[in-house]
């Protein structure tokens, strides 16, 4: 890849704590990739939206709210609806082992609880694009 990783990440619903995301982005884009932040209050239309405008490898999901078993089952099926299946969709937040496990088992890439070092993260989105997107 001749490029930098480009990842978009998100808040989506009424999940108005931004602070995680926030430093999860200034660590990606210290890792040398390029971040692209949409703010708060996203609907998974405009996620998609975004991240196909931005021509994303991947997009990170921040959510504290209790409804990542709505809107990551949602964004997933938006980027199979436009052909993005190689874009990985990842993030993190209050999310229990079991959901981890139903979203994994639906297509969602892996998912990190509060807490989970940096460079465990960079590894993992580096390696899926080396390894997934078709560039």
């Amino acid at each position: 890849m001749n490029r930098p990783i480009r990842i978009l990440i998100a808040k989506v619903g009424l999940d108005g704590h931004d602070r995680g995301a926030k430093v999860i982005a200034s660590f990606l884009r210290d890792a040398g990739m390029e971040v692209i932040y949409t703010g708060l209050r996203q609907t998974p239309e405009m996620v998609v939206s975004a991240a196909l405008q931005e021509d994303v490898d991947a997009i990170g999901v921040s959510i504290l709210s209790g409804a990542h078993m709505t809107v990551f089952p949602k964004i997933h099926a938006l980027l199979q609806e436009k052909g993005l299946t190689d874009v990985l969709l990842t993030g993190g937040g209050i999310i229990p082992d079991a959901d981890m496990k139903k979203l994994a088992e639906l297509g969602v890439g892996k998912l990190f609880a509060p807490g989970t070092d940096t460079t465990t993260i960079v590894d993992y989105i580096t390696t899926w694009v080396k390894e997934n997107r078709k560039l």
